[in-house]
């Protein structure tokens, strides 16, 4: 998949989540999400891109999401 693409929709989901009054469980939120509806080869090319760039076009709360919760995305 365009890794542009996996950063676009990686950013809605965080914009829908960031929205949560509770940051630890948006984050978890999105985690979960990741991990329910993306591909096991999207959530791979998604880890290699936050390991390439560090995640530099990702929101803050999109990269802490992958961060803290890698081995559920794994």
């Amino acid at each position: 998949m365009d890794s542009d693409n996996l950063i676009r929709m990686a950013n809605r989901i965080g914009e829908f989540f960031e929205a949560m009054p509770d940051r630890t469980e948006a984050i978890e939120g999105i985690a979960t999400h990741l991990k329910k509806f993306w591909d096991p080869r999207m959530r791979r090319q998604f880890l290699a891109l936050l390991e390439q760039d560090g995640g530099g076009q990702l929101k803050e709360i999109v990269r802490a999401a992958a961060q803290q919760h890698r081995a559920l995305l794994e």
